[in-house]
């Protein structure tokens, strides 16, 4: 079961009712993917097997960008190294990995973006397929408070490997989206969602003002038939 502690963190509005900007995390707000960069940093660092992590890595990669992943069978490979590992080195290594892989990653273009909505008083939060170890500090490297990501099981301070609850991919990003919304008694009145993969249609759907940063061509082809926002925030521009 997920904690719904995770979901109660207050909220700071000027009535009863919130604008929500939400914002898919890789390749959007992050020029790369996170999830994929931390396999890539456990090979790099000698904590998994080099070749045979790596392949199963890109594998599992391509299959999400041809909208073919099965999200059990990828987080069954991806949570494994938590379950090895005791929390003391895991935030080692992750602390690493936000100077190595992530940082990089950021862009500007975001700030800019993230900053325009704090300006117009909406409330801002993420909403990813990847695990809540991996995107955390992110989200709190970005100033977002409110994070909607799969979540690895913890029992007695060790990850066991398996997921707790539904996993925040495809409609399971709308299932857990409708969680949070039932947790805070809000609703998705006037919300945007930003998003780079047609694996989010499902909630890019859902929202008064849907908008495709840099898109996969089969998310462009769906936005611009729809007539959706679409923007680059590597150009920092609209296309």
């Amino acid at each position: 079961m997920i904690d719904l502690a995770l979901y109660r963190k207050p909220l700071i509005t000027g009535g009863n009712c919130l604008t929500l900007a939400i914002f898919d995390l890789d390749n959007t707000l992050l020029a790369g993917d996170s999830d994929h960069a931390w396999g890539d940093f456990l090979v790099e660092e000698g904590i998994v097997d080099a070749e045979e992590y790596r392949l199963a890595n890109d594998r599992f990669y391509q299959e999400y960008l041809n909208g073919e992943l099965d999200i059990l069978h990828y987080l069954g490979f991806a949570l494994q190294p938590l379950a090895s590992h005791n929390m003391s080195e895991l935030l080692a290594w992750r602390e690493a990995f936000m100077e190595k892989k992530v940082r990089p990653m950021m862009q500007a273009s975001a700030e800019d973006l993230l900053n325009s909505h704090r300006e117009q008083g909406h409330t801002l939060m993420i909403i990813t397929a990847t695990n809540r170890f991996v995107t955390e500090p992110i989200a709190e490297a970005l100033g977002i408070e409110h994070l909607i990501a799969t979540e690895p099981e913890l029992v007695n301070g060790r990850y066991t490997g398996e997921v707790a609850g539904t996993p925040s991919f495809q409609d399971g990003k709308v299932v857990r989206l409708n969680d949070w919304l039932d947790a805070h008694g809000q609703t998705l009145e006037g919300a945007w969602f930003y998003s780079d993969s047609h694996n989010d249609l499902p909630l890019l759907k859902k929202v008064d003002n849907p908008v495709a940063v840099d898109p996969d061509p089969t998310l462009e082809a769906f936005a611009r038939e729809s007539g959706w926002k679409v923007m680059s925030l590597r150009e920092h521009g609209v296309r």
